[in-house]
């Protein structure tokens, strides 16, 4: 395939050098405003159909007896799958019609250590389209930098390719392998999670998806996010400054390139609007596929929750322990959770936070020890367990994007969820308060509703745990995120399998959130 890029000079500007700055200058400022007013503009309509949401949302909560049985009655979605503006997670595929041949590329595979969401969510999804009988091509590097040594498990075939002089993943060797083996025996489909394969060799390959788990839009809320919490009379950093400039620019960038990618996988119903609206892309390539984690492995399990609480030393008198994971960074939300929590602790007794995962913030919260304990990283296994000895999973990032593995993989273990009202996980996860909490990115936000979660007690947490399973069950699991991606992949290949339902699908689960 002949690939090509462009290159764009500027000429002198000789004695108007002066002048063309200051022009170079007000356009820019201009640029500038323009892209702020319109994600003002965008937020503002976001606002509306969120405070009509939340509305919707309470009135389902008050009568959820009435919302059932209209649900008994209503006729499921058919039609072609294309035009679903909705997750495809929601829907219940059967076995496979045909078997295809998938080739992935991915900057890192999960290799020794903990190994990250993104990684996770790859070695997932693509382990269930394997196990499902089809052929999985991975082109990536390990996440641990060992030397490279190819895996074939079953129909999961993992490349290991060298990094680049930078210790990175090298797109350019990954794309002569693929290209190596797409002349003998050619791929139906071709996966790209994010740029793993960048744009310019994206747009000469038919039948390509590739999955956003964070995108500029969202960045530029997340960079504001942490411009807000800088307290009183602390300076704004550089880097801060020139991040938010960069992101600007870097949203104007991807809303051309974007198109160079033929499907695009949404990972919560924000970013599919996002794709629509903002970058452009026709309805009928934007899929929303949230993702799944391994219902197998994040279960309900009493017996080792108990057994872990009493392994870190927290009493049986307990009255409520709180849990969070991840990067303990600032991004991640650590200094609103240290604030409010140690605010907590001032009012409360008998209250305890379990903290998983390792990072700068671990140092702060070993003051609040013991009602604090830190735990260090932790496998997935270790996780099961640390969910199931949490009376509720507290999750207070300040990263606007994505789709966190930690909220879906507390809900399969049964647990609610108190995390920050941002658009993703409102209006994907904590679609309503039987699930869980939100609260604003800020301490006052954060304390007013960790005192609510406290007022409500364990009995309310309890049945929002149950609640929690009963919608992770419907749409976050990794057997319902595979099967969803392979009807996609299918569709992609022959579009008789974009209509839905298929004779083999199976009926949707019905529950108040279907």
């Amino acid at each position: 395939m002949g690939l090509g890029s462009k290159e764009v000079t500027a000429g002198g500007l000789g004695r108007w050098r002066g002048a063309a700055k200051r022009v170079v200058c007000t356009w820019h400022c201009v640029w500038l405003i323009l892209i702020a007013a319109s994600m003002l503009f965008y937020a503002l309509n976001l606002y509306k159909s969120f405070c009509h949401a939340d509305r919707r949302v309470g009135s389902i909560a008050e009568s959820s007896k009435q919302e059932r049985g209209q649900n008994e009655h209503r006729k499921p979605w058919s039609g072609d799958l294309r035009e679903l503006e909705t997750s495809w997670n929601r829907l219940c595929f059967g076995p496979p019609p045909e078997k295809l041949t998938m080739a992935l590329f991915v900057k890192k595979w999960p290799v020794g250590g903990v190994p990250g969401g993104l990684e996770r969510h790859a070695l997932t999804l693509h382990t269930v389209l394997a196990n499902r009988g089809h052929e999985v091509h991975v082109y990536t590097i390990p996440a641990d930098g060992s030397p490279p040594k190819d895996v074939d498990d079953g129909g999961l075939h993992v490349h290991f390719l060298p990094p680049n002089s930078g210790g990175s993943f090298d797109y350019n060797v990954a794309w002569e392998k693929f290209l190596d083996r797409n002349k003998t025996l050619p791929f139906d489909v071709v996966h790209s999670e994010s740029v793993a394969l960048p744009h310019w060799r994206a747009r000469d390959v038919p039948n390509l998806a590739a999955s956003w788990h964070g995108i500029a839009y969202e960045i530029i809320h997340s960079t504001v996010v942490q411009d807000l919490i800088r307290k009183p009379g602390e300076a704004r950093s550089d880097d801060l400054q020139k991040s938010l400039s960069e992101h600007l620019f870097r949203l104007a960038d991807e809303v051309k390139f974007f198109h160079s990618y033929k499907h695009h996988v949404a990972t919560s119903d924000y970013v599919g609007d996002v794709l629509r609206t903002i970058y452009e892309i026709p309805l009928e390539n934007v899929h929303i596929i949230v993702n799944g984690v391994d219902e197998t492995r994040f279960r309900p399990d009493p017996i080792k929750g108990a057994a872990f609480r009493e392994k870190y030393g927290i009493p049986p008198n307990a009255k409520l322990v709180m849990g969070a994971a991840g990067r303990l960074v600032r991004d991640k939300g650590h200094p609103i959770l240290f604030e409010a929590f140690s605010e907590i602790l001032l009012k409360h007794t008998g209250i305890y936070l379990l903290v998983a995962g390792d990072g700068p913030w671990g140092d702060k919260y070993r003051e609040l020890e013991p009602f604090a304990k830190m735990l260090g990283p932790m496998t997935p296994l270790e996780l099961a367990e640390f969910y199931n000895a949490i009376d509720i999973f507290v999750n207070p990032t300040l990263r606007a994007q994505g789709l966190d593995h930690t909220l879906l993989e507390a809900m399969q273990c049964g647990k609610p969820l108190l995390a920050t009202h941002f658009s993703s996980i409102t209006r994907s996860v904590i679609v309503s308060k039987d699930v869980g909490y939100t609260f604003s990115p800020n301490v006052g936000s954060l304390v007013r509703t960790m005192e609510n979660v406290i007022k409500d007690g364990n009995k309310v947490l309890k049945q929002k745990g149950e609640k929690c399973l009963d919608y992770a069950s419907l749409m976050f699991t990794a057997s319902k995120m595979g099967t969803a991606y392979e009807r996609l992949f299918l569709c992609m290949k022959n579009e008789r399998y974009c209509h839905y339902p298929q004779p083999t699908d199976c009926p949707v689960q019905k529950t108040k959130y279907s």
